[in-house]
């Protein structure tokens, strides 16, 4: 297993992190996690060199770290870097934080925690943590070692992001990055921009949630085939982060025992600048594949905001466009009655056609709600 220095500090960790957001469970149920396939899993990982493991509060309805701390209590704490998140949406005050990371150290079965986050940052949690003196907690558990490093997760924008990383001495982040999300939320230039100031960048939706290797279309295999070198789609997006040089280690969300033997075997050669251009050139044809397959060629321009009926128009046209892209219009069905309080009804469309009076790319954006609609309906219409 090959490793990276942790941004500016002088320790190292494994290219690959485990993550513990997928663990296998019992009856498709998120919270019976089992135990046993777990620990087989995590003991493998760490025997062949992964010495980062990342959980969450939150991941697999807050059970992950009561089993990830069993597990590691199995002869293996001591081997790992463990990181866990604080969730912030439960913190009002100041005084929210400390009852929580008490929490989690019980439920880790620790004394500290190696890396600790500020879970899941935006533009909109963040005026609510700098108020409640978040650096200040920060600082404290470090100097009473219950952590040991202090970093944050990122959803937003790059301005955002650049904010908050000019707003304290972090000393890593954790960000979204793969060949499809280049220029979305932090992106390319939030991991340069991160690395320069000396942060650990740990990646974290390399394969976007298993987008990038479940139903792969047609012309997407057909791409990949044409590589000299055949590796399967999930070595391919794995390989293409480990590629940048600013990336200190990735997780994937492992839930079987072939997903970490595979993950491990392409760990130990994915070097920094080791796709040649010809490789690097099909990053660029299977983005393009994949992007052919949208529904609304929407670039977030926000021209069409605000909505006279709330209707959030370029948050649901990413969410049509991603569906059809990695062929899971499913995906909206099941979101539809989710969001739509957030995003706004697009059932509530009164076709005013202002939307389209004001979109540079003169999109159909009223027809684009009605499919829109009707898919999320499972109508044909």
């Amino acid at each position: 297993m090959q490793r990276r220095k942790f941004g500016r500090h002088d320790i190292e960790v494994s290219a690959l992190g485990f993550g513990t957001m997928r663990l296998p469970v019992f009856d498709n149920d998120s919270a019976k996690i089992d135990e046993d396939k777990t620990a087989e899993m995590l003991h493998y990982a760490v025997e062949n060199g992964v010495n980062y493991v990342d959980s969450a509060y939150n991941y697999h309805r807050e059970q992950s770290e009561i089993v990830v701390g069993k597990v590691l209590r199995q002869g293996l704490r001591d081997k790992v870097y463990l990181a866990t998140k604080c969730p912030v949406w439960l913190v009002e005050k100041h005084g929210d934080f400390d009852p929580l990371l008490n929490r989690q150290l019980e439920k880790l079965q620790t004394d500290h925690i190696d890396m600790y986050l500020l879970h899941s940052l935006s533009k909109d949690r963040w005026p609510t943590l700098v108020k409640a003196e978040a650096f200040k907690f920060m600082q404290n558990a470090k100097a009473d070692g219950r952590i040991r490093y202090a970093g944050f997760s990122f959803h937003d924008d790059f301005e955002t992001f650049k904010t908050i990383v000019d707003a304290h001495d972090w000393d890593f982040c954790q960000i979204q990055y793969n060949y499809m999300d280049q220029n979305y939320q932090a992106g390319t230039k939030g991991l340069e921009y991160a690395a320069s100031k000396g942060l650990a960048v740990v990646i974290m939706e390399p394969l976007r949630g298993g987008s990038l290797v479940k139903n792969v279309p047609p012309a997407v295999q057909a791409v990949w085939a044409k590589a000299a070198v055949k590796r399967s789609p999930a070595e391919w997006g794995l390989r293409w982060v480990w590629n940048h040089p600013e990336v200190s280690l990735l997780l994937s969300g492992m839930g079987e025992m072939g997903q970490v033997q595979e993950n491990i075997h392409t760990a130990q050669d994915a070097k920094v600048n080791s796709l040649t251009p010809e490789e690097l050139a099909l990053f660029g044809e299977v983005e393009a594949a994949y992007r052919s397959r949208t529904k609304a060629n929407c670039t977030k321009c926000e021209y069409c905001q605000p909505c006279p009926q709330g209707i959030v128009i370029p948050e649901w046209f990413e969410a049509y466009n991603n569906a059809y892209m990695f062929d899971n219009v499913g995906r909206i069905k099941n979101m539809y009655e989710r969001v739509k309080e957030e995003w706004g009804d697009p059932e509530a469309c009164i076709e005013c056609a202002r939307c389209e009076d004001a979109c540079p790319q003169h999109l159909p954006v009223r027809e684009l709600l009605k499919q829109l609609r009707a898919d999320a309906k499972g109508s044909n219409s």
